[in-house]
């Protein structure tokens, strides 16, 4: 490959899996010098924390976006996340060395062809290490294997002023009650996380900022008015929210993107995945201190969240669970910074 310089297509997906895919990129720079990434647009930000990545480029249409990329000149792609749109443009760029999922009618479209783990019945690794293979069939890899976001100065600062106009002096924490269920948010119970929030907020009397995008609001108010927290929802942009990850006590949150960003971040996460669908091998929090706690709700078999009819598992969470994560996490900060 005359070229040092490599392309990362994860173009869909939610902001946890463009994340999650950053070790792609990681594990690329031990083969070139000049890592690129093409996103969605919404996932932008996403990429431009990752350190691993040089620039970041965002899908339009096929064409327009192959033309663009085509004078780059890219020795190799990789494609995380194929769809025919996905799986054409790195064609369409003409660059010579393209990876991506076997197995599927685009898949002619790749010079090297990765059968998806989970297909062979694997339902147990890491995202993260099935990413991976792809990187692999070109011979690269990445030992370390856990996903990087970096809030940048103007991240910190913002974070640093939402704090002081809320009146947030000291240490605190943070609640991700949401996942990437938009759809389904007029059935996204608020009662379970009440009773999460009181138990955290008897667990450590301090600020407990509840977070979420703006479309969650009416859930995280109705968690912060209900335990006498802050809602913050709406009020920060990725970066803003990785800043405040970086700075609190713990992060709490649903199996979900923002979990992902926490995590990456060094803070100490612990991810809820509350039903029995859930995948949390597969989508634990990769980080410095992480925990998950699984599924304890006895869901019906059909019960996936895409379709749940209730989340009557989110009404009954395993506060005494979760609780529990957080102390093991605690105990053992503690026992890494003592040694």
């Amino acid at each position: 490959m005359a070229s040092d310089r490599a392309l990362l297509v994860a173009a869909g997906g939610g902001i946890g899996d463009t994340l999650l895919a950053g070790v792609v990129a990681h594990a690329l720079r031990s083969r070139f010098a000049h890592v690129d990434a093409l996103v969605l647009p919404a996932h932008r930000a996403v990429a431009e924390h990752d350190p691993a990545i040089d620039r970041v480029h965002v899908l339009a249409s096929p064409v327009p976006t192959a033309e663009d990329l085509r004078a780059a000149g890219y020795a190799a792609a990789i494609v995380t996340w194929a769809t025919f749109t996905t799986a054409a443009v790195p064609a369409l760029a003409r660059i010579p060395v393209r990876v991506g999922q076997a197995r599927r009618l685009y898949s002619p479209l790749f010079t090297k062809r990765v059968t998806v783990r989970s297909e062979r019945g694997d339902r147990t690794s890491h995202w993260t290490q099935i990413l991976l293979d792809y990187a692999r069939a070109i011979g690269c890899d990445d030992p370390v294997a856990q996903p990087a976001f970096v809030p940048t100065g103007d991240d910190r600062s913002a974070a640093g002023a939402l704090l002081a106009e809320r009146n947030v002096t000291g240490p605190f924490a943070l609640l991700h009650p949401s996942r990437g269920l938009s759809a389904q948010r007029e059935r996204w119970p608020s009662a379970g996380f009440i009773e999460l929030a009181q138990a955290l907020r008897a667990r450590d009397p301090i600020p407990l900022l509840v977070t979420g995008t703006a479309g969650d609001a009416a859930v995280a108010d109705a968690v912060a008015r209900g335990a006498g927290a802050i809602s913050v929802a709406g009020a920060t942009a990725i970066g803003t929210y990785a800043a405040l990850a970086e700075r609190a006590r713990y992060v709490v949150a649903m199996d979900s993107g923002p979990m992902h960003v926490a995590a990456a971040t060094g803070a100490p996460t612990v991810g809820i995945f509350a039903l029995q669908s859930d995948e949390p091998d597969r989508w634990a929090p990769i980080g410095s201190h992480t925990a998950v706690v699984r599924a304890v709700y006895p869901c019906p078999p059909g019960h996936r969240k895409e379709t749940c009819p209730d989340f009557a598992c989110v009404r009954h969470l395993d506060i005494a669970g979760i609780v529990r994560a957080l102390d093991g996490l605690q105990t053992a900060i503690t026992e890494r910074e003592a040694v």
